[in-house]
C-alpha cells in the first residue's frame, strides 16, 4: 500500500518546474527523508513504496528531476544540459524551497545513489544520513558486473544480449525476450510488475532522453555521458552515517557494492536476501524497517 500524499505541486526551478510530492507530518520535529529516484531520468513513480517511512512519524519527500515524469520535459535538450552539476543544483534548490537544508536525510536508489553521493561527497551540514540503496560508483565496474551476469544467463539469452551489446542493435523480438528475462532475474522478481513500477516505465517511454542522453540505449553497457563516471576516489570526503542497501540477485552485485563499503570508512550495509534491484517491492516491509531503524539510530546518536 501507498500511503496518501499530505501535499503535491511544483516548485521553479530557474525556467523550470519540479513535480514533488510530500507524504507526512511537516511538523512532527523528526528530520524528514528526501528520496532521489534513479534512471537517470525515470519518474519517482517506482519508489514511491518508500512513501511508508512515513509512518514512522517523518515527512518524506519525492520529486520528479528535472526532464522526467511530471516536471518540465526537455526533449531538445543534450549532454551539454542534462549533468551531474545541474541536478545537484536541483537538489539544493528542492531542500531550500522546502527550508530543510539544515536537517534532513537523503535516500538515492541506483542513479539516485549516484547523484546522493554526489551530493554528500560536498559535506552539506544539514546532512544528517545517506541512504545508498541499490547503486553504482562507478559505471565501468557496473558494466562488467552487466556482463559477467549476462554470461550466467542460460545460452540463448546470453549469445543475443552479448551480441546486442557488441553491435548496439537493440532491436528484435529476440532482444526484448533476453532483456525481459534479465529483469526478471536482476531487476524486479515480481510477476506482473507493480503498478507503480510501470507507471514510471510509461513516463519513460513518453520521453526517454535524460536516460539516454547520459546513460545511453542500453542498461547492460553506459555509453552517454556518465560513460566514464567514477566517484570511488572521492567517496572518503563522506562523513555523513551511510547505510548501503542492496538486494542478493541486485545488477548493482556485491563487487559493485563493495566500491561504496571499501571506500566509505563508517558505512554499514544490508543486503536482502530475496531481492534483486528494487527491494521496496520485493521486500518491502523488511526494506522500510531497516531505513527506519537506520533513520531512528542517526537521530539518537
Amino acid at each position: 500500500m501507498i500511503p496518501e500524499s499530505a501535499a503535491t505541486g511544483t516548485i521553479p526551478f530557474g525556467d523550470f518546474k519540479t513535480w514533488y510530492r510530500i507524504t507526512g507530518d511537516l511538523t512532527s520535529g523528526a528530520t524528514p527523508l528526501v528520496v532521489l529516484h534513479g534512471g537517470p531520468g525515470c519518474s519517482h513513480d517506482y519508489v514511491l513504496p518508500i512513501a511508508n517511512v512515513s509512518s514512522s512519524g517523518r515527512a518524506v519527500f519525492h520529486y520528479d528531476q528535472l526532464g522526467s515524469g511530471r516536471s518540465t520535459l526537455l526533449p531538445e535538450k543534450g549532454a551539454d544540459f542534462f549533468s551531474v552539476e545541474l541536478f545537484l543544483s536541483e537538489l539544493n534548490n528542492f531542500l531550500i524551497h522546502f527550508g530543510i537544508e539544515d536537517d534532513y536525510f537523503l535516500l538515492g536508489q541506483s542513479w539516485g545513489a549516484m547523484l546522493g553521493a554526489e551530493h554528500a561527497v560536498l559535506r552539506p551540514s544539514g546532512l544528517k544520513g545517506l541512504i545508498l540503496s541499490n547503486g553504482l560508483a562507478s559505471a565501468a565496474t557496473w558494466a562488467s558486473e552487466a556482463k559477467r551476469l549476462i554470461g550466467e544467463m542460460p545460452e540463448k539469452y546470453r549469445v543475443t544480449l552479448e551480441k546486442a551489446i557488441e553491435t548496439g542493435d537493440l532491436s528484435g523480438e529476440a532482444f526484448k525476450e533476453a532483456e525481459g528475462a534479465y529483469y526478471d532475474e536482476h531487476v524486479c522478481r515480481l510477476t506482473p510488475r507493480p503498478r507503480e513500477y510501470e507507471t514510471t516505465t510509461e513516463f519513460m517511454e513518453a520521453d526517454g532522453t535524460v536516460y539516454s542522453t547520459m546513460w545511453g540505449p542500453s542498461e547492460f553497457a553506459p555509453s552517454g555521458s556518465l560513460v566514464n563516471w567514477s566517484i570511488v576516489d572521492r567517496l572518503h570526503k563522506i562523513i555523513a552515517p551511510t547505510l548501503v542497501v542492496s538486494g542478493r540477485h541486485d545488477e548493482a552485485t556485491p563487487l559493485v557494492q563493495k566500491e561504496f563499503t571499501d571506500n566509505i570508512s563508517h558505512a554499514e550495509q544490508v543486503i536482502l536476501s530475496n531481492s534483486s534491484h528494487m527491494p521496496f517491492f520485493e521486500e518491502p516491509e523488511l526494506y522500510i524497517e531497516t531505513i527506519v531503524a537506520f533513520l531512528e539510530k542517526c537521530e539518537s546518536n
